[in-house]
């Protein structure tokens, strides 16, 4: 950039390739709106038809080009196959964003180590398949996003119940770490936004005017500097950076997109 009134030239991803998995979810909801009213063709996966459908017919109204897959990134040949349909429908894939993944909380004696496999394996391992997925066709055209969700408790521990999740997203950190020092050189960037609370299907109640909500929401807030829980839109900046050229020279890091939580 040789003059500051292309600036904003600089976050524009229109016609890039976008490969959004967990699109029915929270965080996927948000990027699947996001890049598509930014311009991108996209690749949307979700194991729920239904709101798969809806967020399809979302974007497709905000002007995307959408090819809707109804699956979850489980193993090796489905992460391969949803980096291919991107590739043979739009001839190429710029933007990764892995917002698949899952929960499961109880106490560490009350937790089967079944459990405790399946949250790495949906947050941890499935990240990894679709990063190498992505990795083999991003390299071949030397530019690439790979965009992972990680969470405020990939460094902060928690009373209830959390070890598998924390661990899972601790683990998210370090593969964007890897991954951005490993791919670095090839022109593809690997970054992480880790959310605190913000409002979604799953948290909607914490906003709600009870007294729950209210004990709640005042106990968490009186560690957040900014003094309220999250909203999607505060998602949506910090993923259009990273999906866009503005972020070209970050890799390997770790946005924390929590009103200063994990500040103080």
């Amino acid at each position: 950039m040789t003059a500051m009134s292309h600036a904003l030239s600089m976050f524009d991803v229109n016609d890039n390739v976008a490969l959004v998995t967990g699109a029915s979810g929270a965080f996927g909801m948000v990027a699947a709106r996001v890049l598509a009213s930014a311009g991108c063709n996209l690749v949307l996966a979700a194991g729920n038809q239904d709101a798969l459908d809806e967020i399809t017919r979302e974007c497709t109204e905000l002007g995307a080009s959408v090819v809707a897959v109804n699956t979850r990134p489980t193993d090796e040949a489905s992460c391969n196959a949803l980096v291919d349909e991107a590739v043979s429908n739009f001839g190429r894939l710029d933007i990764l964003v892995v917002a698949s993944g899952m929960n499961k909380v109880a106490p560490i004696n009350d937790m089967a180590p079944e459990t405790f496999d399946a949250v790495m394996d949906a947050n941890v391992s499935q990240s990894w398949l679709l990063a190498r997925a992505a990795a083999a066709h991003m390299k071949m055209q030397e530019y690439g996003k790979i965009i992972f969700v990680s969470s405020a408790r990939s460094i902060l521990g928690h009373p209830a119940g959390y070890t598998a999740y924390c661990a899972s997203k601790a683990a998210v950190n370090g593969i964007t770490k890897a991954l951005g020092c490993e791919l670095g050189p090839t022109g593809v960037t690997v970054n992480a936004i880790a959310p605190t609370v913000f409002r979604s299907p799953l948290t909607a109640w914490m906003f709600e005017d009870t007294e729950e909500a209210e004990v709640v929401r005042n106990g968490f807030l009186t560690r957040v500097p900014k003094g309220r829980l999250g909203e999607p839109e505060d998602l949506a900046g910090p993923l259009l950076f990273l999906a866009s050229k503005a972020s070209d020279f970050y890799t390997g890091h770790i946005l924390h997109a929590d009103g200063g939580y994990t500040a103080g």
